[in-house]
């Protein structure tokens, strides 16, 4: 059996330790991941306490009609951009009641890159209720299974350094 640390697993209790201190719950709004920042939080036993829900908006329209980012954000920026994001962050905050939530966007591969948004690229949004969405946006290496992970793993690190 291996019992190496595995830094999902780790940044998860570490995020559900401090949500549960504050009596929190948070969301995920998840386009390019597809769930998979919501799966790693649910893995952990005991998540319910902290973990409300999360939104699968992979398409223009469902981001639109599950997190109310308007249309012509969308249209004006591209799905994957700075704004979209911090709207989707906002809207999963507002639409489930949480405290935090976690938003991204991005383009995995490996197709659908272009030059301003080359495979890879992904757009974060964090919101916190009653706070303004920051944002970051990274390019990672590899195929898309190493974007969605690094996704993941990125997205985990920014909801513990909201929490800070």
């Amino acid at each position: 059996m291996d019992t190496q640390s595995d830094p999902v697993t780790d940044l998860v209790a570490q995020l559900a330790a401090a949500l549960e201190a504050r009596g929190w719950m948070m969301a995920t709004a998840e386009s390019c991941t597809g769930g998979l920042i919501a799966a790693a939080c649910t893995e952990r036993a005991g998540s319910s306490v902290w973990f409300d829900r999360g939104f699968v908006t992979y398409s223009n329209a469902a981001k639109t009609a599950m997190l109310g980012v308007p249309a012509e954000l969308i249209v004006a920026h591209g799905a994957v951009s700075e704004p979209v994001a911090c709207a989707m962050a906002e809207g999963a905050v507002r639409m489930a009641g949480v405290d935090l939530a976690v938003a991204v966007t991005g383009v995995a591969g490996p197709t659908g890159g272009s030059a301003d948004k080359p495979v890879g690229t992904v757009w974060f949004g964090w919101a916190r209720k009653g706070q303004p969405a920051q944002a970051v946006r990274c390019v990672f290496d590899g195929d898309r299974a190493a974007v969605r992970q690094a996704t993941v793993l990125r997205a985990l690190q920014g909801l513990l350094a909201s929490l800070a």
